[in-house]
């Protein structure tokens, strides 16, 4: 702990519950540290010996712990293998509920001889959000025999802690600290007897491990600024390789697309003391391996920089590796953090995937992908980190590369590799490819072939979704002029550099990668419209074109709306029309509607439509035609019904006035009297004669204007009334006589009218 920081912390100490003693500190009134004088809590790793049992399991009983939020399992020997099974489960700090068991997988084992004596093999680290209490069991592969589990095991739980600004917003204003051997204790402040290993658990000097629950140092404060690759260290596990790292750093080459933004190692609180030794370099980036962290998914993105540092600390003071082996790790919300040291655009050699990390970087997703896959923010990073450092080297992230091994093994799939010899891998691999491990899980492993065609490009399903401000009747749109296209894809906007909307082959407007819609305005004529999405690789994909037509000349109504009487039954109130009317459009006519006095819609090819008018009163008549670009024009005619009743005629013959309410006006004539007549004069364009009917009404004739014009017969299965069963429309209004004439039918000579109706 540094002087400065002792001058104004009172230290204390506190009885580990599973074993240990770790002190803490508490700031005193007057201290002022941290952003706006809050606490900063550093990095904390604790060891605790698993006991053996008679069963030949290790394990710890439910222990109670100082808080943590990552562990793992891990052993003497960085070269040996687990061969068993080590399950955990843990107690929130949030709600005192425990977890269910979760499994461990075991990390790759280490074969780097920069290592030191005191590397440890491990599971990998998974994170379980804050706890309080560890239960652990590791049981052999025989399931009966501790000969088959290695030495030393222990689980080490890891506080991430609180050490960058943005975190310390919410934080106490104190942090834990670690005892230091010039630190005192109280005598009640010592570790409880279940601190300590098992006199079962020490078969021998190789088996013992760091004394239970005893901390780590980490108590430098963290980077403030990025580590240059000639300042900053980067040694770490790796396998040996055919081929021997740079010894000097390299040059950082260019790279065919944009880099993304990435969290610096001090941007996620990475304490630089852990990985004090200078950085190696490969020759170049061949491939990337995706990776795994395993744990839950359920973090808050906000404490993905404390899991990366989480896992940091583990890598370095649980397995004593000189730094997190992962060049590069990425959350479920596409937050990207810098790994290893030694500078994000070098080919820094990582210890992510046992024999291949001499000509390979390491991407690893945050969170267990076995059962659900990668959120799509994730795999878009994925493909954007891959695809810059790839690019750098002028490599396709769709394509495959030759890979030299460095160790004699075999993958999850049973492929056996030999040491020296290259084989195939997709440029884009993931871990299981190199790696007898299932990392990077069941579900996110399928999702790399979209990671490829992402990071390779051109654009995945682009579409062209909508064009507003046009219609479209069959396969060609219509306008105005002023269009926005909409279109959408599958591959994500962070990867795409530029939407350009098209316009007869040539650029009309540009776009940001992010854009969905873009518009212009079209000159007078037919177009063709596209959409092309340039990928951040300079690879294209372009929409089928649309045949859009800019059409500024409105429809045209080449005949007026008008009525004409038709057929039916008149009463007081609603007369028997036909509305009839035409337009047309120089391009597409698209519709027509009624506007007054009721309202209707009616298609393009669609001329007339019966309806009812209201008698004695002037109606205007309405309609407004539309075409496909979007141009109107609207077209009104008035007309009146008028009702003449029995009375207004001119009579000639024998006639009887019928009084019932059936009738227009109350009242009819009738007559059974051969030659009998009524005449009407009126002034109008359209008339109807209206009539009772019966089964034993007659025939009479109608004579319009002096001249027989039909013989209409009245006989009728039913009785109705008011019934308009003749008539006669003009092209225009002008005076006409309607004269009736009673046939005499035999058997049947009655003839009942009602009236006459015309419209002016």
């Amino acid at each position: 702990m540094s002087t400065r920081r002792r001058a104004w912390l009172t230290l204390g100490a506190v009885v580990l519950g599973g074993g240990g003693v770790v002190t803490y500190a508490v700031a005193s009134p007057s201290a002022g540290h941290g952003t706006g004088g809050q606490a900063r809590r550093p990095v904390k790793v604790y060891d605790l010996a698993l006991k053996g049992t008679t069963n030949g399991k290790r394990e710890l009983p439910r222990t109670d712990t100082r808080q943590f939020s990552l562990l793992g399992v891990s052993w003497t020997g960085a070269t040996k293998r687990l061969h068993g099974t080590a399950q955990v489960r843990t107690r929130s700090a949030e709600t005192g509920q425990w977890s269910a068991w979760h499994g461990l997988e075991a990390a790759d084992p280490l074969e780097d001889p920069e290592a030191g004596p005191d590397a440890r093999g491990a599971s990998e680290p998974v994170w379980v959000g804050p706890s309080d209490g560890v239960q652990v069991q590791v049981v052999g592969r025989d399931g009966a025999t501790r000969a088959g589990l290695p030495r030393g095991l222990q689980v080490n739980l890891v506080d991430p802690g609180v050490v960058t600004a943005a975190e310390t917003r919410a934080e106490p204003a104190a942090f834990v600290a670690d005892a230091t051997p010039g630190d005192s204790t109280s005598p009640t402040d010592s570790a409880s007897p279940g601190a300590s290993a098992s006199p079962a658990d020490s078969a021998s000097p190789a088996d013992s491990a760091s004394p239970a629950g005893s901390v780590t140092p980490a108590d430098s404060a963290p980077a403030t600024g990025s580590a240059s690759p000639s300042d900053s260290a980067s040694a770490a596990p790796t396998d040996s390789a055919s081929a021997s790292p740079s010894a000097s750093t390299p040059v950082a080459p260019p790279s065919t697309v944009p880099e993304p933004p990435i969290v610096s190692r001090a941007g996620w609180g990475a304490d630089e003391s852990l990985s004090p030794d200078p950085s190696d370099y490969n020759a170049d980036v061949k491939a990337v391996f995706v990776h795994h962290t395993d744990g839950t998914n359920d973090y808050a993105c906000s404490d993905s920089p404390a899991i990366v540092r989480g896992i940091y600390a583990y890598h370095t003071q649980t397995e004593h590796w000189n730094d997190i082996g992962y060049n590069f790790l990425v959350d479920k919300c596409g937050t990207i953090f810098e790994g290893r040291k030694g500078g994000v655009d070098l080919p820094v050699l990582g210890a992510h995937t046992y024999g291949w990390n001499r000509e390979s970087a390491g991407i690893a997703v945050l969170g267990d992908y076995t059962s659900a896959g990668a959120t799509d923010a994730a795999l878009a990073s994925i493909a954007r980190i891959a695809a810059w450092k790839l690019g750098q080297y002028g490599a396709d992230p769709a394509g495959t590369v030759k890979l030299t091994a460095g160790a004699t093994q075999t993958n999850y799939f049973g492929t056996g590799f030999t040491s020296g010899t290259a084989y195939t891998f997709n440029r884009i691999s993931g871990h299981r490819d190199g790696y007898n491990t299932q990392c990077p899980g069941n579900s996110l492993y399928p999702q790399l072939p979209t990671v490829r065609a992402w990071a390779s490009g051109p654009v995945q399903g682009l579409k062209l979704t909508s064009l507003s401000g046009a219609s479209a009747s069959g396969s060609t749109y219509y306008t105005k002029g002023a269009i926005t296209a909409k279109w959408s894809t599958t591959t994500p906007g962070s990867l795409i550099s530029k939407f350009e909307l098209l316009v007869d082959g040539r650029t009309a407007a540009t776009a940001s990668g992010t854009a969905t819609s873009a518009g212009a305005t079209l000159a007078a004529g037919s177009h063709t419209v596209a959409v092309r999405a340039v990928h951040q690789s300079g690879k294209t994909t372009t929409t089928a074109a649309l045949t859009v037509v800019t059409d500024t000349t409105a429809p045209t109504f080449t005949t007026a709306p008008k009525l004409s009487l038709r057929t039916g039954t008149v009463s007081t109130t609603a007369v028997p029309v036909t509305l009839g009317w035409k337009a047309t459009d120089n391009a597409a006519l698209k519709s027509v509607s009624l506007l007054s006095p009721t309202t209707a819609a009616f298609g393009p090819a669609t001329t007339g439509s019966s309806r009812t008018a209201q008698p004695g009163t002037a109606s205007t008549w309405s309609m407004k035609a539309y075409d496909y670009a979007g141009n109107t024009r609207t077209s009104s005619a008035s007309f009146t019904p008028v009702i003449l009743q029995e009375t207004s005629a001119a009579k000639a013959g024998t006639w009887t006035a019928r009084s019932s309410t059936n009738y227009l006006g109350g009242t009819s004539y009738s007559s059974g009297s051969k030659g009998a007549s009524l005449t009407w004069t009126f002034t109008g364009r359209s008339a109807s004669w209206v009539v009772s009917r019966a089964s034993t009404s007659g025939q009479a004739y109608v004579y319009v204007d002096g001249t027989k014009v039909a013989t209409v017969d009245l006989k009728s299965t039913t009785t109705s009334y008011r019934q308009a069963i003749w008539t006669r429309t003009w092209s225009s209004s002008a005076q006409h006589t309607v004269k009736i004439v009673v046939v005499g039918t035999s058997g049947r000579p009655t003839v009942t009218t009602d009236g006459l109706v015309y419209l002016k």
